[in-house]
């Protein structure tokens, strides 16, 4: 195999492993760059995203991932970042790119998230979520760069991961919210393991419910649990959990060298240091649509809706593809969902909206617990304006999340209508 050149695409279609690790920070040191992908793809999923790509090269089997490494140079200064594809909620994924970066702009990118995480030598770092998502693999190679070691249990299981605490000592790790929920309940039936290796657990991904969020300070460490909020294109807020106690529901302040701004629409912008600027691959009109210039510099959305408050802490209220209107009035399911899991019978909870002859759309609620619906609509009743309760309640056993822990709400609104 030859050596990939100076901006090559490698897409990777295969399971996460440490020579996967190790491939994607090697192809970044030589100016390659890998596209993560999930190998569970069909083959017409693939088609439709790399068709838009076109990578020079598809990784599918161990064996061409071998091929691959025999060519690489070792290990180095990361010249860009993996280019991740969007969700792809509507049409087909992009690819975020973010572009050769010179030395200077590519030690900026590296030491700006090692200060952050404090990724060290001595880190054991564990792997819970596949490394074809952005934020998994941005911890294990932060923790690999740092010369720190990566556990990879496999895929997500409670007892797997309760027995590596136990015999690997991790000192981080990232999760979603739904990875807490499950090892909590297992922790229940078993008993907590000794958490006190830890000096740093990062959640992102979805919105944490707060009992989730009260367990998990009771369990890990003092200082050492963390909320971020971010996206493919890029990173916006860092948060200790302690902080959120002081206010309920934020995601924190802005990021070093980011600067974060609402529109009256609530749309929140974020400005970002030029090493971490991006575009769309191969897709001219969604990067203008999704950047403008500002008295602080080019700011980009990724279309979250928010608030920021007096003293700098942003306060998510949903995404405008989850935006609904009902009557004329916009209903975001992130707040909804937030009043609603404060109910002592509801385990999990996700609002989405279905069209209605009369509204538009109504509110409609899934949840899961042993909450009955007359009950919730008294508790919403309580809490809620008319215009946000939901006017349709579902009891399911679980809600259908991606892999990285966010919810299907399309999925949830196709059964609904269904």
């Amino acid at each position: 195999m030859q050596l990939p050149g100076p901006e090559d695409r490698v897409a990777l279609l295969l399971p996460g492993s440490h020579r996967y690790v190790d491939a994607v920070i090697r192809l970044l040191t030589a100016g390659a760059f890998p596209i993560p992908l999930d190998p569970k793809l069909t083959a017409t999923e693939r088609a439709r995203i790399l068709g838009g790509l076109a990578p020079h090269r598809v990784i599918t089997s161990e064996s061409e991932l071998d091929e691959l490494l025999a060519v690489l140079p070792p290990a180095g200064l990361p010249r860009g970042r993996p280019m991740h594809c969007t969700s792809g909620t509507t049409g087909t994924p992009k690819g975020v790119y973010s572009g050769l970066l010179d030395d200077d702009s590519a030690r900026a990118l590296l030491e700006e998230e090692r200060d952050l995480w404090d990724f060290r030598a001595d880190d054991v770092h564990l792997v819970l979520s596949p490394l074809h998502h952005s934020a998994p693999l941005r911890f294990a190679m932060g923790t690999a760069l740092a010369g720190g070691r990566v556990l990879l249990p496999g895929p997500f299981d409670p007892a797997t991961v309760t027995e590596a605490i136990l015999a690997d000592r991790p000192t981080s790790m990232f999760c979603v919210p739904a990875h807490l929920q499950r090892l909590f309940a297992h922790w229940d039936v078993v008993g907590v393991p000794d958490l006190s290796s830890f000096r740093l657990l990062a959640h992102a991904g979805a919105p944490c419910p707060p009992e989730v969020k009260r367990r998990l300070l009771e369990l890990f460490p003092p200082g050492s649990t963390w909320e971020f909020y971010g996206s493919t294109e890029g990173q916006f807020t860092a948060c200790r959990s302690e902080e959120q106690l002081e206010r309920p529901g934020t995601v924190g302040r802005a990021r070093p060298g980011r600067t974060l701004s609402v529109d009256p629409d609530h749309t929140l912008w974020c400005v970002v240091p030029e090493h971490a600027r991006f575009r769309y691959f191969g897709a001219p009109e969604k990067t203008a649509a999704a950047w403008r210039e500002t008295d602080a510099g080019p700011a980009f959305t990724v279309g979250d809706h928010g608030r920021i408050d007096e003293d700098g802490y942003v306060h998510l209220e949903g995404r405008r593809e989850d935006l609904i209107i009902t009557g004329g009035v916009n209903v975001y399911p992130a707040e909804v969902e937030a009043v609603l899991s404060e109910h002592p019978d509801v385990a999990d909870v996700a609002v989405y909206g279905v069209p209605d002859p009369e509204w538009g759309h109504r509110v409609c609620a899934a949840v899961v617990g042993g909450a009955d619906e007359e009950a919730l609509r008294d508790f919403a009743r309580e809490r809620l304006v008319p215009a946000k309760r939901p006017k349709d309640y579902r009891t399911l056993t679980s809600l259908p999340r991606t892999s990285t822990g966010k919810v299907q709400r399309f999925g949830l609104a196709d059964d609904h209508a269904g």
